[in-house]
């Protein structure tokens, strides 16, 4: 069993992971704002992009 279920978290995330889900989630929604609540396919490598830079900041590591 995972530590994180043993002392109460719910999701089983560790704090980082949380922060991580947390942070790709605030993106994805800022995405769908910028494109009227829509996503084409064509939209994907870009916010996969944008997702993957704010994952980056959160980390600290260096963007590219």
């Amino acid at each position: 069993m995972d530590d994180a279920y043993v002392v109460g978290d719910p999701d089983g995330l560790s704090p980082l992971q949380a922060e991580i889900r947390d942070a790709v989630a605030r993106e994805l929604h800022a995405q769908f704002a910028l494109r009227a609540d829509r996503l084409d396919l064509a939209d994907l490598p870009e916010v996969a992009y944008q997702v993957t830079l704010r994952v980056v900041d959160l980390l600290g590591w260096r963007r590219p």
